[in-house]
């Protein structure tokens, strides 16, 4: 049986396994990388903590689609982080790095990174439906603010709503992650094809089961720390992550065999 184009070039380079604990090594360097250089890290969390903020306040009366737009924010976040990328690759390369590095990871060279984020993009909006959907169709009150969603489908004497709602998050969070968790880095650093970023991504998941299982727990728990601090938080949460995304590619993904992109 012919194998997909992409999955042999995604054997064209090769995966590390890493310790288990070795996500907080990379959250060391992202942080000693936003320290560097960190007014590129600061716009970017700025940006997308009025983001969140302006979501909270057109969904506030509507919670169910608010907890669901901000778990499809989470799925598309990572798309948004390109720029912070660019800076941490700078700093690997020259030690110097500056706001006009990440706007240039912007510019838009080649399709793979748009193609990458509408796939995200569509994720997160199927996410937002979905939650929506299951909330207001199983709740049996409406869900209006946050009160709600505790007393109706957090502490739910009957049903399995909550339980429910979380088993769905992670079918679709999972699977996200595991795409994307190295794929997008590796597409800004290196010319490869979608696909085989994808793939490689998943060969990385599968090599680190412990090690990825902690990242994306401290991803979630960091994220959910800015969220909770008004979204002001995320200004530093969102660079810092960002930046710690770049050395997990790099600690995780051998790309000796393949060219460099400028």
């Amino acid at each position: 049986m012919r194998e997909s184009p992409a999955l042999v070039e995604s054997r064209r380079f090769g995966t590390r396994t890493v310790p288990v604990l070795r996500p907080l090594g990379w959250l060391a360097a992202g942080w000693r990388d936003f320290m560097r250089c960190p007014l590129p890290g600061l716009l970017h969390g700025l940006l997308l903590a009025v983001f969140g903020a302006a979501l909270f306040w057109a969904a506030r009366s509507q919670f169910w689609l608010l907890s669901g737009a901000f778990s499809g924010f989470l799925l598309v976040a990572p798309i948004l982080a390109t720029g912070l990328y660019a800076v941490s690759r700078a700093l690997q390369r020259s030690g110097r790095a500056d706001l006009a590095v990440s706007l240039r990871a912007w510019r838009p060279r080649d399709g793979r990174l748009v193609v990458f984020g509408v796939l995200l993009a569509f994720a997160g909006t199927g996410w937002v439906m979905t939650s929506a959907s299951l909330i207001t169709s199983l709740a049996p009150t409406p869900v209006r603010n946050p009160q709600d969603f505790v007393r109706v489908v957090l502490l739910a004497d009957q049903g399995y709503l909550f339980e429910i709602w979380l088993a769905l998050g992670g079918l679709l969070a999972a699977p996200v992650f595991a795409s994307s968790v190295v794929a997008i880095p590796l597409l800004l650093d290196r010319e490869v094809g979608v696909l085989a970023a994808v793939f490689t991504s998943w060969r990385v998941v599968m090599d680190n089961p412990l090690p990825m299982a902690l990242w994306a727990g401290l991803i979630m728990a960091l994220t959910l720390l800015g969220m909770a601090t008004l979204m002001l938080g995320l200004v530093v949460v969102v660079p810092w992550i960002a930046h710690a995304s770049w050395h997990a590619y790099r600690d995780l993904v051998d790309t000796s065999g393949l060219a460099e992109r400028p």
